[in-house]
């Protein structure tokens, strides 16, 4: 597997991301390895957070929601998945597949990492893996945030703002992944935001992952992942956990998703007769993070702390 690694210079003078890099190798599952890069805040023996990002973003993204967990005393571990951020990048879109992800993630935190207890915040793709992870590995995890994200099979129609998402990246001569972001914002981006979004992708050679993802989502029912997001709701219907339901009310793409959870997944329709409401995140767009991650920090710590586990 050919693989690119983004020069560290990238990196300077990142807005409100003091967070040093830390990096481990996992399997590249072609013979090789692969280094993958996280940052954390908080306390080492603090109840652990795990926020894992989506497309086409990296774990910049969650800077206002680690600073308030970390100031209540929480452990926050946020990964940067293969081919984001500062972790190294298979060069081939078709090296990337939903599967590789989920073990390429799981080997880090579990293997690496080996965390137990764990708090999950998934949004956007880190949904679509940490959900799969948490399903395949529930002794590891003591609650679940989900926000923005989903488990699609395939068997209902996307939404088509995604649909149209998912051509105009297969499409374009040039993927400007921090306009993708900033459509996705319903703030306005400062221009050295904007830059740290571009930082991992020096030139198009770089962005075989983020081209891959919205392809790899199972849109259709005979998709090769479409059954084991089926199996994987199988277990949600079955989940006694907590389980936050954290969207916002201002995302095209995944806003149908939130009413599922909370019908459907028992751990989370349980909340709200333990006095824990299931928060919406007003005035903000499918990166929630972005345009108000201070809001949810408090909403994921208050719900940690109102939910302790033996």
């Amino acid at each position: 597997m050919r693989t690119l690694r983004t020069p560290d210079e990238r990196f300077g003078d990142l807005p409100g991301f003091p967070y040093e890099p830390r990096y481990a190798d996992v399997p590249d599952q072609d013979g090789g390895a692969l280094r993958m890069a996280y940052v954390e805040a908080g306390p080492a023996d603090g109840p652990v957070v795990v926020c894992l990002h989506g497309e086409p973003s990296w774990s910049f993204l969650y800077r206002h929601v680690m600073r308030v967990l970390a100031d209540a005393g929480l452990r926050v571990v946020a990964p940067d998945l293969v081919g984001f951020g500062r972790s190294d990048k298979p060069a081939e879109i078709g090296d990337h597949t939903y599967a590789r992800h989920i073990e390429w993630t799981r080997a880090l935190l579990f293997d690496v990492l080996d965390l137990r207890g764990v708090t999950l915040v998934g949004q956007d793709w880190g949904g679509l893996i940490g959900l799969r992870l948490a399903v395949a590995h529930p002794e590891r995890f003591a609650r679940i945030v989900a926000a923005n994200t989903g488990l699609p099979t395939g068997d209902f129609p996307m939404p088509e703002t995604w649909l149209r998402f998912r051509e105009s990246v297969r499409t374009a001569a040039e993927f400007d992944v921090a306009r993708g972001v900033r459509s996705g914002c319903r703030t306005t981006l400062p221009g050295e935001v904007s830059a740290a979004y571009d930082a991992p992708f020096p030139d198009e050679a770089y962005k075989a992952g983020p081209r891959a993802m919205p392809g790899l989502v199972p849109a259709d029912p005979d998709d090769p992942e479409a059954q084991p997001n089926r199996d994987a709701w199988d277990v949600l219907r079955a989940w006694d956990k907590p389980f936050l339901v954290a969207f916002s009310d201002q995302d095209p793409i995944t806003g149908a998703m939130a009413p599922l959870f909370r019908q459907f997944v028992p751990g989370a329709a349980a909340l709200p007769a333990a006095g824990v409401d299931h928060p919406t995140i007003e005035g903000a767009g499918h990166f929630l993070q972005e345009d108000d991650g201070e809001r949810l920090g408090r909403e994921i710590a208050a719900f940690v702390e109102r939910t302790p586990v033996a």
